[in-house]
């Protein structure tokens, strides 16, 4: 989705759909963060 935003936004200029495009990618940052921070936390158990 933030590719077909990027897309979109290079070929029209449309600062909305730049503003879409930076929005989706803080919710995937914040999605994955908390995986990555579990991810973490096991390695740091099994040594």
């Amino acid at each position: 989705m933030i590719d077909l935003s990027w897309k979109v936004f290079s070929q029209t200029g449309n600062i909305e759909t730049y503003l879409l495009m930076k929005e989706l990618e803080t919710v995937y940052e914040e999605d994955v963060a908390p995986e990555v921070e579990g991810e973490k936390a096991e390695l740091d158990t099994k040594m």
